[in-house]
């Protein structure tokens, strides 16, 4: 047999094997192109539920309830009140006041809500200043009282439940963290001249242990812990408010009516220490106007095609600028050019509570409206009412 036959042969016989390499290497390269397929699938859902979320957490910081429904919505929240508890207590980014807004409502998700979010801290082993210092900087305060009233008692219910042995009951736990908010403004806001000493402070305690005295001791290390360091305010990662102030009684949108010009402008509005201001955006650092309310009145009033308007004005100067300051454009702080000031809201509740806050504002600090019946009632409770049993019985 020659050479070629030979070599004839032999590539008959090799032939099936190449064959079988190239359909195995081809079926191979179909494979992994299967999987880099499957792979950038999967990145760009990624990419997408990571751009759907930063745009859910911008419409929460925008409109909280908005915001969470837009969540609901996509399926990146899952309804419960676990769920959303987490996303506000973890999630970066978040504006605080937008938390603080969507914890205070009333409705029943809501409610359940912020059950859990306070759930989320661990308050054991703390005194109460270091609880209140962990639990105020999760969020920011709202304005409202009724507001503020619920989320204060879901705190001192779960401070309570992480320490059983400190106080009688959750009203004492209750009272006693608005004392320590109120001295905190006393010691550490300028405008307060008359500071709140130690000893006006445990006076003003008396009681409050379901009608007994708390330790002199446990009252002054929750003083001296006030005085050497104020409550810390919460910056807003949102950045939806840079310029903040701690607690104020409300804010908000609202459109006001220029003093020359009687055009309509809409203002953000912050309402504290007895002042309002208000701010071309929610990230100004400084406000464009301060409204000193002393010596001033609020009412309801009617304007042409704005039904829901409310007016500051001062009842024993009538025809004079009130006493205000402004921020032109340049810079310049000048003296305001109002002899009233007429502002708009977008409801008709939405005014009532304005007008109700900035007269509360102007009598007196509405924690003591929270704090006083709640602390009548724990001074002035019976043994039977606390579930002692009466010696004299």
């Amino acid at each position: 047999m020659n050479l070629r036959c030979i070599f004839s042969r032999s590539l008959c016989y090799f032939t099936p094997c190449v064959n079988e390499k190239q359909k195995l290497k081809m079926e191979i390269d179909n494979v992994m192109a299967e999987i880099l397929s499957f792979e950038s699938a999967e990145e760009n859902k990624a990419i997408e539920k990571n751009k759907q979320f930063a745009n859910g957490k911008k419409k929460f910081n925008m409109d909280p309830k908005k915001g969470i429904n837009y969540l609901l919505e996509i399926k990146l929240l899952d309804g419960s009140a676990q769920s959303i508890a987490e996303f506000l207590y973890k999630e970066e980014g978040l504006n605080k006041t937008a938390i603080g807004e969507f914890l205070g409502e009333r409705e029943e998700l809501h409610l359940q809500t912020l059950k859990a979010f306070v759930e989320l801290h661990e308050f054991s082993d703390l005194n109460l200043v270091q609880a209140l210092r962990q639990f105020l900087w999760s969020f920011r305060l709202p304005g409202e009282a009724q507001k503020i009233d619920r989320m204060m008692e879901a705190f001192a219910t779960r401070y309570c439940d992480c320490n059983l042995d400190v106080f009688q009951s959750t009203d004492t736990c209750y009272i006693l963290s608005f004392a320590i908010i109120m001295l905190n403004t006393s010691l550490h806001n300028p405008n307060v001249k008359d500071k709140t000493t130690l000893e006006r402070f445990i006076s003003m305690n008396r009681g409050i242990n379901n009608g007994e005295d708390l330790p002199n001791d446990l009252l002054s290390k929750l003083y001296e812990s006030i005085r050497n360091e104020p409550f810390k305010i919460p910056e807003d990662d949102g950045n939806d408010l840079t310029h903040t102030f701690f607690n104020p009684d409300r804010e908000g949108w609202l459109l006001k009516l220029g003093g020359r010009v009687k055009t309509w402008k809409r203002r953000w509005f912050i309402l504290t220490d007895n002042c309002l201001y208000y701010f071309e955006y929610t990230t100004d650092k400084e406000p464009r106007g301060i409204i000193p309310l002393e010596n001033l009145c609020v009412r309801e009033v009617h304007y042409p095609r704005k039904p829901y308007c409310l007016e500051l004005y001062n009842p024993n100067s009538r025809g004079q600028k009130i006493k205000a300051c402004k921020t032109e454009t340049d810079g310049r702080v000048v003296e305001g050019k109002h002899q009233s000031y007429t502002i708009c809201a977008s409801s008709a509740e939405e005014r009532d509570s304005w007008i109700e806050a900035i007269r509360a504002s102007i009598t007196k600090d509405p924690f003591y409206d929270l704090v006083s019946v709640r602390k009548k009632k724990v001074i002035h409770q019976t043994p039977q009412d606390s579930g002692e049993q009466d010696p004299t019985s």
